[in-house]
């Protein structure tokens, strides 16, 4: 992973005017307390709770994981940046930066397809459900999910790993990122830029493609339940997954899929800041807050530590 023309980078960051950084700061170290503490109190409840045992919770618990590990792969380095003043990254350090953020990221999609299918499947098919999504199965989905995020990541990583950087080393970003990357090359990008294209837009429309059909599926199947108490139920179930959907693949499609954003690097940092502090931070919410059972099973949890502490 050594490049023979560049070995560190410059990251300018969001700003330099420094109130704006004392903001941004702030804000990022809010957002980053609340996400890994709200998605390692997900991980903990669905490992502690007997109720939640279930293939929905499963699925719900490795999202958090990747949560936890793509947020904490780019803002812990920001902030220190902001903190110190430190703007130099070294060459291998941004590479590894560049593979577990987009890692993390693309195998979320694939989990949130697997996630749909497991609503599909406990909606339009809820006798068979057990049977259908056993422990065996739900594990093999989770390692499929990894194998499919490293399939797609390794084409343009080999790529990225052969680019030249010759004529400026400053990152017009607060991380490494590929495009940023890509801007500053001097080497020839055309491959690269249509490789990260082509594999964007594969992961975009075959996780995209399955949770589509799924859920026409499953509100097909919800609209046909006889009485409206059911359907509500139904819907209560599905809603907070269709909600993290939306999120996420709103903003990735507002990068990837609109070509003036990428040319347009102050959206494209605001978009990339909030993909990786913001939707890490409400997921964990929207879950608990809309989930009785999670609810049920964090009272319960909080009641237990309080009871232990005043013995």
């Amino acid at each position: 992973m050594r490049n023979d023309t560049v070995t560190t980078f410059i990251l300018l960051g969001l700003t330099d005017d420094p109130h704006l950084q004392v903001l941004i700061f702030i804000f990022l170290l809010l957002t980053y307390v609340l996400s890994v503490n709200g998605n390692l109190t997900i991980i903990t409840l669905t490992f502690v709770d007997s109720h939640l045992k279930t293939p929905m919770y499963f699925f719900l618990q490795n999202f958090s994981l990747l949560e936890v590990s793509f947020t904490s792969a780019c803002i812990p380095r920001y902030l220190y940046s902001i903190a110190t003043g430190d703007k130099v990254i070294t060459y291998n350090a941004c590479m590894a930066q560049v593979f577990f953020i987009d890692l993390f990221a693309v195998t979320e999609f694939y989990l949130l397809a697997a996630m749909s299918y497991d609503r599909y499947v406990a909606i339009c098919k809820p006798l068979h459900y057990i049977t259908i999504m056993n422990n065996g199965v739900c594990r093999i989905f989770v390692i499929c999910c990894w194998i499919a995020g490293l399939c797609v990541l390794i084409p343009p990583l080999s790529l990225g790993l052969k680019l030249e950087f010759c004529d400026s080393n400053i990152i017009d970003h607060f991380g490494c990122d590929a495009f940023p990357l890509v801007k500053i090359a001097c080497s020839d990008t055309w491959s690269i830029e249509q490789t990260v294209m082509i594999c964007a837009v594969l992961t975009l429309n075959m996780t995209l493609t399955c949770v589509v059909l799924s859920y026409a599926y499953i509100i097909r199947t919800i609209f046909r339940l006889p009485s409206v108490q059911q359907r509500q139920k139904a819907f209560s179930t599905c809603s907070s997954h269709m909600i993290v959907v939306s999120i996420t693949y709103g903003t990735c499609i507002s990068i990837y899929m609109n070509p003036a954003a990428k040319e347009e690097m102050t959206t494209n940092k605001v978009v990339s800041l909030l993909i990786s502090s913001i939707s890490p931070t409400l997921n964990p919410f929207i879950y608990t807050l809309r989930n009785n059972q999670v609810k049920k099973a964090f009272k319960d949890s909080m009641k237990r530590i309080v009871l232990l502490s005043l013995k």
